[in-house]
């Protein structure tokens, strides 16, 4: 699946920040126990920057086709991407679909724990000013905040959930 993460990091990295989903940064959880801890980091995180406030969760389907899927049920908003310089064709249209919710604990508990499976990508929730990004993917998530004050509380308050690799990845 393609990923522009790795291009925002470097821009962002003052408002940056990598959150594992398991201990000792295990990458996918085996058993109910070890998802109870991925869906709870998950959502300590979410709540943590969108607890009370309404959030767009951003879904993306990448297609070789150029025409909004018709089978795919647009909820709220969509937009579709041509990626003009990706090689991979199975990769040359991104439809987006965006939809807005208020944000409660446990409501998207399902796309979170296909994330963590590896069965489902790219998904961003945020705030409805795009001042705050959380990005899961399998093995964790990347947050991006409003200010380097507000990445570095999270960061402290949720020290036990950073890898210990020296660029934070």
């Amino acid at each position: 699946m393609p990923s522009g993460w790795d291009k925002l990091r470097e821009p962002y990295r003052d408002v940056w920040v990598r959150f594992h989903s398991l201990p000792e940064s295990k990458r996918y959880p085996e058993g109910e126990s070890e998802y109870t801890v991925v869906l709870e980091r998950y959502n300590t995180v979410l709540d943590e920057l969108f607890a009370g406030a309404d959030v767009y969760v951003i879904t993306p389907l990448w297609t070789t086709e150029a025409e909004m899927p018709s089978s795919q049920p647009v909820t709220g908003y969509g937009q579709s991407l041509l990626v003009k310089d990706d090689p991979d064709p199975e990769f040359r249209t991104c439809h987006l679909f965006a939809a807005r919710r208020p944000w409660r604990r446990g409501c998207i508990d399902e796309s979170l724990r296909d994330i963590a499976d590896d069965k489902g990508a790219g998904i961003l929730i945020t705030d409805t000013r795009m001042q705050r990004i959380h990005h899961p993917y399998d093995g964790g998530a990347d947050a991006f905040l409003a200010t380097s004050e507000e990445r570095d509380r999270m960061r402290d308050r949720y020290g036990d959930w950073l890898s210990s690799h020296p660029a934070g990845l």
